[in-house]
């Protein structure tokens, strides 16, 4: 018997079969919910992949192929520089702003803010 602890080998042995069963019906689990989620995901792409390809659904199926786009970037179109030209960077590109100093001001003042 250990003394400082009072554990003897059987009740060791006990707790490490218990725990053994408890860590392994837990893996049971995670695994069986994993298998579930991949089962989820694999049916999910293969009807995302159905539709993709499915001509019916989808008539254009690239960006580029969309007589709109097409229009927009053609010679005498919106954007005729092209889709890295000045223009469609200044319309279609965004840039950071740091507001943090005016939100810290409105809940200085009491100014409840939605999340």
């Amino acid at each position: 018997m250990n003394k400082a602890l009072d554990i003897t080998r059987r009740n060791f042995l006990k707790f490490a079969g218990a725990t053994t069963a408890v860590a392994l019906v837990g893996f049971n689990f995670v695994r069986d919910a994993a298998a579930a989620a991949m089962d989820f995901v694999a049916k999910r792409q293969t009807s995302v992949y159905g539709a993709d390809a499915n001509a019916k659904i989808y008539k254009l199926r690239k960006s580029q192929d969309n007589p709109m786009i097409q229009k927009i970037y053609a010679k005498d179109g919106f954007l005729a520089d092209g889709p890295c030209g000045h223009k469609s960077h200044e319309l279609l590109h965004t840039h950071y702003v740091d507001r943090s100093v005016g939100v810290k001001a409105a809940k200085a003042k009491g100014i409840k803010l939605k999340v």
